[in-house]
């Protein structure tokens, strides 16, 4: 049973070189709020497996890349799904947690998401396009991606990499969710500066959009960022569904909408210990 203030310990690498973020200063400020409900400690990913038999639960946050500690977090996962550890969010997600395998899922399910394939002889549902993205089925923060043109394509496809049209968007939006309930949009406006996020006005179509694919994942609990493109027809297309550890960009946000998104988190993690326990 937890403990009258539950432990957590709060996964994350703080000398994480994140292109035009920095993670730690988003978990100082994060684990700081969170302390005052919580017994917390934080950890490197390469960690985790070793120190979680001590906490209450395991909050997975800005731990990188997993490719760059593939090992350790296969270990992670192994031993926690054994030894039945409650990890936020919870290990059943069907998204980025399980790889790129959802972006294909989705597509052939008829999803607005930008259209992808991962062999040779699909490249033909693939609409025309200038130029196409490829990039690694167990890829992260666009390492190995690249741009090619189609002539290109049938010596890349090798079932290890996805392949999508490169696609001339108006911006990009990132809508996040805690549990099932939608928390801030932010978007950036440059498409050649796309960390350089504001807040944005999420209108009831966008939300219709991108709960789609929140229900789509069920997860009961966690955090959630639905990272979608606004193609010049104005449709929007996910480009990506992250569940494991999205970055949350809470230093875009005003104190008000930081202060709401913290009361959220509190209140989902009490609820996943409480669930959990019984």
């Amino acid at each position: 049973m937890p403990s009258a203030r539950p432990r957590l310990l709060y996964v994350t690498d703080l000398a994480y070189p994140a292109r035009g973020r920095r993670y730690c200063d988003e978990d100082i400020g994060l684990t700081a709020r969170l302390r005052e409900d919580f017994d917390l400690a934080l950890a490197h990913p390469r960690d985790a497996a070793a120190l979680m038999a001590a906490f209450d639960a395991v909050v997975v946050r800005n731990s990188g890349p997993v490719l760059g500690y593939r090992a350790a977090y296969d270990d992670f996962r192994s031993r926690a799904l054994a030894a039945g550890t409650r990890v936020y969010n919870p290990l059943t997600g069907r998204a980025d947690m399980a790889g790129k395998q959802y972006l294909l899922d989705l597509t052939a399910a008829g999803f607005p998401v930008i259209p992808t394939v991962d062999r040779a002889e699909d490249l033909h549902l693939l609409p025309a396009a200038d130029r196409y993205v490829v990039k690694p089925k167990q890829g992260a923060d666009s390492i190995g991606l690249r741009t090619v043109r189609a002539g290109e394509l049938p010596a890349l496809v090798d079932g290890a990499v996805l392949v999508q049209p490169r696609v001339d968007f108006v911006h990009e939006i990132s809508f996040c969710f805690v549990d099932h309930d939608f928390q801030y949009a932010l978007h950036a406006p440059d498409p050649e500066r796309r960390w350089e996020l504001r807040p944005y006005r999420a209108d009831a179509d966008d939300l219709e959009f991108a709960r789609r694919f929140i229900d789509w994942n069920t997860l009961g609990h966690g955090v959630q960022r639905v990272d979608a493109c606004r193609a010049p027809d104005g449709e929007l297309l996910l480009v990506e569904l992250e569940d494991l550890n999205p970055y949350l960009s809470l230093d875009a946000l005003d104190d008000r909408a930081r202060d709401s998104f913290v009361a959220a988190l509190k209140t989902s993690l009490h609820g996943f210990l409480a669930t959990a326990a019984r």
